[in-house]
């Protein structure tokens, strides 16, 4: 008697477009080019990018233009925003911006949305941005959703070019309101789990209960943030994570204080604290390891979080590094069999 093999998840990239120490956002953008190659190469579903202001360490703030720079250097891949911080933006200007990249490489752009400001307060008001308009998200997406489709929400006013593209949406999340809000309009659901785990089951379960077709999505699909950093050795991954763990950390600390000298004893004391661990905490979900070992954690932690597709953060500090993660995890998952 033989057991039947896991359904392998679909796979995918978040790019979060790194600025590594001693280094810039042209060599940011540079590499973002050869990661997006490299899924292309290897087979990944989409490679997917951030919106973030006022981190001097992400380069993705402008992330309809990196997508179209991206694009236009590639040739099958899919490619999106995972997410566009809609309160940002009019819905108009999002719609006409994705609908210009989807006129220019049809079939190949995705649109993720989220309601956070993707910045902190003093970015929030430099963005023009109303502390209260996250309280719109509903409706703007739907207005949003209104302009691509070629059927606005608010008379007179089309999205050229964006009127017939239909991208496809996405709404992403951290928490059970992107649940109920993905699940009430029928579309995809993907939950940031690589940096908020917190309600990731708690959210599946509520987005697939409450799931309501759409003319854009049949059954509910939902996509869960990992952490990976895939290595030939089990002692080389874990060096890189350890490496991105305190980086990780350490950026988040320095941004109240602007300190960013904080040496790795430093960060290493402070993650012995109950602040440290909780910080440490936002990064759970994690495949370090061997091709082997990624491949086991990843299918069991798609089997666990209900997840058709994840979303993959390949964490290094050098360009090199995560191009071999990517490879190794492609092999393991989507090139061989168990």
């Amino acid at each position: 008697m033989t057991s039947s093999s896991p359904v392998l998840p679909r796979l995918s990239i978040l790019d979060l477009a790194p600025i590594p120490p001693g280094q810039t956002a042209a060599q940011s953008f540079e590499n973002s080019v050869a990661l997006a190659r490299a899924a292309e190469e290897h087979g990944y579903e989409r490679v997917w990018y951030a919106e973030h202001h006022n981190m001097p360490t992400i380069a993705s703030s402008a992330t309809s233009v990196l997508i179209g720079h991206v694009a236009a250097k590639t040739s099958t891949i899919r490619l999106g925003a995972g997410g566009i911080m809609l309160p940002n933006h009019s819905p108009l200007v999002i719609a006409e911006q994705f609908g210009t990249l989807a006129t220019l490489h049809p079939g190949r752009i995705d649109l993720g949305l989220g309601r956070a400001p993707g910045s902190d307060q003093a970015t929030m008001r430099a963005m023009r941005r109303d502390p209260m308009s996250a309280d719109s998200f509903p409706e703007d997406v739907l207005e949003l959703q209104g302009y691509l489709r070629g059927q606005s929400r608010v008379p007179g006013v089309q999205a050229t070019p964006g009127a017939g593209t239909d991208v496809p949406l996405y709404v992403l999340g951290s928490s059970l309101f992107g649940a109920r809000l993905a699940a009430a309009y029928g579309l995809p659901y993907a939950f940031a789990s690589h940096f908020a785990p917190q309600q990731l089951h708690e959210a599946v379960a509520l987005y697939r209960r409450e799931f309501r077709p759409s003319a854009q999505l049949a059954e509910p699909y939902v996509i869960a943030g990992v952490n990976v950093v895939a290595a030939a050795s089990i002692d080389v991954a874990r060096q890189r994570f350890e490496t991105t763990r305190r980086s990780f950390v350490r950026g988040l600390i320095s941004r109240p204080t602007g300190t960013t000298s904080y040496s790795d004893e430093e960060v290493d004391a402070f993650l012995t604290t109950p602040g440290g661990r909780q910080l440490a905490s936002m990064l759970t979900y994690a495949a370090v390891g061997t091709p082997e070992e990624v491949r086991a954690y990843l299918t069991s932690f798609a089997e666990d979080a209900q997840a058709d597709e994840l979303i993959t953060a390949h964490q290094a500090t050098r360009i090199e590094d995560r191009l071999e993660s990517v490879a190794l995890t492609a092999g393991a998952l989507l090139g061989a069999t168990v």
